[in-house]
């Protein structure tokens, strides 16, 4: 079984897995299985009002997620300079996904181990930077798993990359910069 059919079959089954994206490290889950994005919740030690991201393969994958107006879409992305996108949330997406935003925040990820995981399963996948809230992000998989490795249910091989640090977050109606990059 491959790594990404392994990701998929975790994230199937109700599962939270550790995987590599363009900037860190990320802990991900399906985000229509309320208990796994609990447990992601849990395991960060995140509170669940700052909300999550939702990263995906395609546009096309966000459909069921957010409802953009007719003239507005997300912009391609750029693999050197991540940007999260906050837009409006679809019906589809619970609370606790949200947080106490009325907006989801969203990305395209040009990842590829991230892009195939998305594929795979075919849908968005929540993804939160892979460290305990208020703590540095892991900046290796040694160090990812010497962290997760007893908290997730599988950490998926690979680099980070080709950018460094946390994404940038816009609005995407208003292009306000929410987060500058990191």
């Amino acid at each position: 079984m491959s790594i990404i059919d392994k990701a998929a079959k975790v994230l199937r089954s109700g599962g939270v897995i550790a995987y590599p994206t363009e900037g860190v490290f990320g802990l991900g889950c399906l985000p229509g299985n309320l208990d796994a994005v609990a447990r992601l919740l849990q395991i960060k030690q995140r509170d669940a009002s700052k909300g999550l991201i939702l990263i995906a393969a395609t546009a096309s994958q966000f459909e069921e997620w957010i409802e953009l107006p007719d003239e507005v879409t997300l912009p391609d992305p750029e693999p050197q300079l991540p940007t999260t996108w906050i837009v409006p949330a679809g019906a589809r997406v619970a609370s606790v996904v949200r947080g106490n935003h009325t907006g989801i925040a969203v990305r395209i990820t040009t990842h590829p181990v991230a892009q195939a995981i998305c594929n795979a399963v075919a849908s968005p996948i929540v993804s939160t930077s892979a460290n305990l809230s208020g703590r540095p992000v892991a900046p290796s998989e040694y160090a990812l798993r010497r962290q997760f490795i007893d908290l997730v249910d599988y950490v998926v091989p690979g680099k980070c990359g080709p950018s460094s640090g946390a994404s940038e977050i816009r609005d995407l109606l208003s292009g306000a910069i929410l987060r500058p990059r990191q």
